[in-house]
């Protein structure tokens, strides 16, 4: 029967554009509270741009993944198991997230070296998070269309 599907009859249920978005916004979310504490403390403790990159992605990860984890847990999950849906859901959310936004602040003229209190940096890291937003939505819809991704965390809180 699963064959079936691989025959293009169309999405598999549940596989939404608002469902992508909300997916992609969660995620979203996390990555740009994380990547912005990481700008915040990189900069404050006068880091170079490497290492406060470094802190900045690590951090969206750790927020990206935790909004999905608070989630799933609140759904009625173990902590061990939502640890292992969460990963699955949103690593590659994250990721594609993370490299087209951080792709755009460093293409972007004289950003890297923008500080928080300027235009440019907050122009570029939100231009970033906007492209990313735009790439990895059809990603994320088409991960829950496969049953993948957040389609795993949706099984777990359909009905809330």
């Amino acid at each position: 029967m699963d064959h079936a599907m691989h025959h293009h009859t169309g999405d598999a249920p549940g596989a939404t554009w608002s469902m992508a978005i909300r997916a992609t916004l969660h995620c979203l979310l996390g990555c740009a509270v994380g990547e912005i504490l990481g700008m915040a403390i990189g900069t404050a403790l006068l880091w170079g741009n490497v290492p406060t990159m470094v802190l900045a992605i690590g951090l969206a990860f750790v927020f990206g993944y935790s909004f999905t984890l608070f989630a799933v847990v609140r759904a009625g999950v173990s902590p061990k198991a939502a640890v292992k849906i969460a990963l699955a859901a949103d690593t590659v959310s994250i990721a594609v997230m993370e490299l087209v936004d951080n792709a755009i602040i460093a293409l972007t003229p004289g950003a890297m070296d923008a500080q928080l209190s300027e235009g440019l940096f907050w122009y570029a890291l939100l231009g970033g998070f906007a492209v990313a937003f735009l790439v990895t939505t059809p990603v994320n819809k088409w991960m829950i269309g496969r049953g993948k991704g957040h389609a795993v965390v949706h099984a777990h809180h359909a009905h809330h």
